[in-house]
């Protein structure tokens, strides 16, 4: 199950809020977790794997370590049905080619295409719709002050 929360934002992104005129809802993804490399490789053992945890975790550390290094070298890497990891860069404009240098590149980040076995997770997905963090910290809050005037009451009568 994925969840999503409902946000509603600008049409016209970077407008300030007073100026903000037109708005719509959109959904935006709620994470109900999130799973560490070990326990990653864990889960990749229990699927009937003749390699035990350890085994995929070194492997997968190793993989992260020869990604690393050949995208530091410019080149794309494609893991089959994963998809393809390669760099795009921030970079300030300068005013001419002739001024334009490395300098200007201030980050540098990895972008992944997916594979054909990603490409279809809308079809598959099932999705349900969950409080944003705002309205669950406002229930939470709610919650709190219920339970501290049933307890102010208990003591009132106690």
């Amino acid at each position: 199950m994925m969840n999503y929360s409902i946000a509603i934002r600008s049409t016209k992104p970077g407008l300030k809020k007073a100026n903000i005129t037109e708005t719509k809802a959109y959904a935006v993804a709620q994470a109900s977790g999130s799973i560490d490399m070990d326990e990653f490789a864990g889960h990749i053992a229990e699927h009937g794997s003749k390699y035990k945890r350890g085994d995929i975790y070194a492997i997968l550390a190793e993989a992260v370590d020869c990604m690393r290094e050949k995208l530091l070298e410019g080149q794309i890497v494609t893991l089959g049905e994963l998809g393809s990891f390669r760099c795009s860069y921030n970079c300030e404009g300068s005013a001419s080619a002739s001024t334009l240098s490395a300098d200007n590149i201030k980050a540098v980040k990895v972008i992944w295409t997916p594979g054909k076995h990603f490409r279809d997770l809308r079809e598959k997905a099932d999705f349900q719709c969950v409080p944003n963090r705002e309205a669950q910290a406002l229930a939470v809050a709610e919650a709190r002050a219920q339970e501290t005037l049933q307890s102010d009451d208990e003591n009132e009568l106690g």
